[in-house]
C-alpha cells in the first residue's frame, strides 16, 4: 500500500488537516498578527468598536459574508470606549477591519452584507459625525460607511421593498438605512429580504464545499420547520394592534446557522425570549430558533447577553462549547444570562465564554461568572479547520490598529 492509500484508508488525512491547522495556528501567536484566512478554512472575525455588532464570515472557499455594522450614538457613563479610538467613526473602523482581512486574504469585495434587524447598533445610527454618501440621499453610518468603501454584492434585510412589517419603518435610523438600500439597488446590488429557511439565498459563489451550509433559521416572526426550505410564521397577527402591542424590532431579527463537517455556529442578532410575563407567548422566537438549529459548537449571545435574551431554553438545546458576548454596555452581560450559560443543569460538561468589551460596572456586578471568562476584551475570531472537525479561537488587541494576537485558545474539538 502506498502513502497515499495509506492516508485515505486510516483516516490519515484527517490527522493532516489536524496538524496543518495546528500549525496554521502557531503562525498566529501571541503578540503577531493573526495569519490570514486560507481555503479550506472557515473564519469568524467578530469585531469589537465598542458600539454594536459586526461579525465577517470568510467561507472556506473565500465567499464573504459581512453581518450586522453596528454604530450606535448612544453615549455616556454606561458605554464602552470607541475602540480603536473615537477619531474615525465606527463604520469606519470596521470597513478599515475587513477591508484589511480581505486583502490579506486576496479578496476584493464583500460577496453578501447582511443586516440582522433595523436597529442602530446593527446597522448605524445617524448622529451629527454622519456624513453625506456620494453615492445617494442618506448619510454614512455604520453599514452604509462600509459600502462607501468597499464593494457589496448582495445586500440582504429582513424588509426589501416595502419594510413595512409589523408597521412600516418610521424612525430616522431605520428610514436612513432603506435609502441607503434603495440607492444600493439602484447603482446595481442586489437587494433582497431574507428567505427563512433557506441554503440557497446565502452560500458559497467560488466553489461547492462539501459539509458547509448557510441556513436562515428565524426572521420576521419566521422560523424554519427543520424540513427542506419552508418556514412558519409564528408571531400572531399584528393586525389592530397598537404600537406598544406590536411585534418588537429585536423579535424581528435574522438568525443564521452555519455548518460545516461536524462544526455548527448560531447567531441571530437581537432576538429575545420576552413574553411580556407570559401573556404573548408568541413573541419568543429564540427559543423556537434553538430547537429547530439544535447544538452548536460556537453561538453568539442573542441581544449582546440582555437579561431578555439567552433564555434558559436557547442554553439547552444549542449547549454550546463556546459563547461568544458581543458587549459593550454596563448592562451586558446579564448576571442571570451567565447563570444559565454556565449552568450544569441545563447541559454538562465545560463551556467557554469571551467577551468583546465587559464594561467595568458589568465586571464588579457580575464578577462571579465574568472571572471565569476567557477573554474580556477585543475582537474574537474563530478559525475552523478545513472539513470542520477542529477550531481555535484567537483574541486580538481592539486597541492597536494592527489587530494583533493577545490570546490563543485551543484547538476545541467540534
Amino acid at each position: 500500500m502506498n502513502r497515499r492509500e495509506f492516508m485515505r484508508h486510516s483516516g490519515g488525512m484527517a490527522l493532516l488537516g489536524a496538524s496543518s491547522h495546528l500549525a496554521y495556528s502557531a503562525e498566529s501567536g501571541t503578540g503577531s498578527a493573526l495569519a490570514a484566512w486560507r481555503p479550506g478554512f472557515l473564519d469568524l472575525h467578530h469585531i469589537n468598536t465598542g458600539r454594536g455588532n459586526s461579525t465577517l464570515i470568510l467561507m472556506p472557499d473565500g465567499t464573504s459574508l459581512l453581518v450586522d455594522a453596528g454604530a450606535s450614538g448612544t453615549r455616556g457613563p454606561a458605554m464602552n470606549p470607541a475602540r480603536p479610538d473615537d477619531s474615525k467613526r465606527p463604520g469606519q473602523w470596521i470597513a478599515r477591519y475587513v477591508s484589511e482581512q480581505l486583502k490579506a486574504a486576496s479578496l476584493a469585495r464583500l460577496d453578501y452584507a447582511l443586516t440582522t434587524h433595523l436597529h442602530g447598533d446593527h446597522i448605524g445610527d445617524v448622529t451629527p459625525q454622519s456624513t453625506a454618501s456620494t453615492y445617494g440621499n442618506y448619510q454614512l453610518t455604520g453599514l452604509s460607511d462600509v459600502a462607501e468603501v468597499i464593494q457589496v454584492g448582495k445586500l440582504i434585510d429582513r424588509g426589501y421593498p416595502e419594510y413595512c412589517f409589523p408597521a412600516k419603518v418610521a424612525d430616522p435610523t431605520g428610514l436612513n438605512y432603506i435609502r441607503f438600500a434603495e440607492s444600493a439597488a439602484r447603482r446595481g446590488v442586489a437587494v433582497e429580504q431574507i428567505q427563512v429557511g433557506s441554503s440557497s439565498q446565502i452560500a458559497p459563489l467560488r466553489s461547492p464545499q462539501p459539509g458547509f451550509e448557510v441556513r436562515v433559521i428565524a426572521g420576521n416572526g419566521r422560523v424554519w420547520t427543520g424540513e427542506g426550505e419552508s418556514s412558519k410564521l409564528h408571531f400572531a397577527s399584528q393586525a389592530g394592534l397598537t404600537a406598544g402591542e406590536l411585534a418588537s424590532e429585536n423579535s424581528c431579527s435574522i438568525a443564521l446557522r452555519l455548518s460545516y463537517g461536524k462544526f455548527s455556529y448560531f447567531t441571530g442578532g437581537d432576538l429575545t425570549c420576552d413574553t411580556n410575563y407570559g401573556r404573548d407567548p408568541w413573541r419568543d422566537i429564540e427559543t423556537l430558533a434553538a430547537k429547530v438549529s439544535g447544538p452548536a459548537s460556537v453561538t453568539t449571545c442573542n441581544h449582546h447577553g440582555y437579561f431578555d435574551a439567552t433564555g434558559p431554553d436557547f442554553v439547552r438545546e444549542l449547549r454550546p462549547r463556546v459563547c461568544i458576548v458581543q458587549s459593550w454596555h454596563a448592562s451586558h452581560p446579564a448576571m442571570s444570562v451567565l447563570a444559565r450559560l454556565y449552568s450544569p443543569v441545563l447541559y454538562p460538561g465545560p463551556r467557554d465564554i469571551f467577551c468583546l468589551g465587559l464594561h467595568p460596572a458589568a465586571a464588579v456586578s457580575c464578577a462571579r461568572f465574568s472571572d471565569l471568562f476567557k477573554s474580556c476584551q477585543g475582537h474574537v475570531v474563530v478559525r475552523v479547520a478545513p472539513g470542520g472537525a477542529e477550531f481555535s479561537l484567537f483574541v486580538l488587541d481592539d486597541e492597536d490598529r494592527t489587530s494583533q494576537v493577545k490570546a490563543v485558545f485551543g484547538p476545541y474539538m467540534s
